[in-house]
């Protein structure tokens, strides 16, 4: 009788384990989704600042004075 549940213990036991596994699979391809359309926004924007100049506007927290912060970058041609 022991036997049988110490079988079954371990039939389910490695179910959730299967289970644990698969959902961490799925959540790493999400977050490898994620970084993949980080990487293309950061790429466009860079293409953007090396062809032409870009300014950010940005408020200080403390005294809420706006800082501009102008981006400006050197195309190599050929590269």
């Amino acid at each position: 009788m022991e036997r049988a549940i110490l079988a079954k213990e371990s039939k389910t036991g490695a179910k959730a384990q299967e289970q644990n596994t698969e959902n961490i699979k799925r959540r790493l391809d999400m977050l490898d989704r994620r970084l993949d359309d980080i990487d293309s926004m950061v790429s466009a924007v860079i293409e953007r600042v090396m062809s032409q100049p870009i300014t950010i506007n940005v408020a200080c927290p403390n005294c809420g004075k706006n800082i501009d912060i102008a981006l400006i970058g050197n195309k190599r041609l050929g590269a």
